[in-house]
């Protein structure tokens, strides 16, 4: 069974999802998705994540995108997600070393299987440079 088209006749949601992309510095495939199909639960979410990630409070956004990182590793997120708030830290200026050493705090804590999950997300988005081992 098939979902009903999309329907915007106001071009309301559409607004909105191009809204939310300028404050956020991207948009997720489920806020598309959303947007189109039950646009009211996409506003209250949406709601939530101003509350608490992209308002002023005491953390600054380049701190709150190194958590945010963190925690997604963590989560073992999809890998899309984690790397757009990697792409949102680098351009607020976070070096990829220090997105680096956010994501390698989920070592002792979360282990080896979600650290490699974030720094290969990592690694795409920086090109990180990698050496080769000598053959005999």
């Amino acid at each position: 069974m098939n979902a009903s088209p999309p329907h915007d006749p106001d071009g309301a949601a559409k607004q909105y999802l191009d809204d939310m992309a300028a404050r956020r510095g991207y948009v997720l495939e489920y806020h598309k998705v959303m947007a189109a199909n039950d646009f009211p639960v996409l506003q209250a979410a949406d709601a939530l994540v101003q509350a608490a990630y992209l308002s002023q409070r005491l953390l600054d956004r380049r701190t709150k995108e190194l958590l945010f990182i963190l925690s997604l590793t963590v989560m073992r997120s999809d890998k899309a997600h984690i790397q757009s708030h990697i792409r949102v830290a680098l351009d607020l200026g976070v070096s990829p070393a220090e997105i680096l050493e956010a994501i390698e705090i989920a070592l002792p804590e979360a282990g080896v299987v979600a650290f490699q999950h974030g720094f290969d997300a990592w690694r795409e988005v920086v090109d990180a440079p990698r050496l080769e081992p000598r053959t005999s």
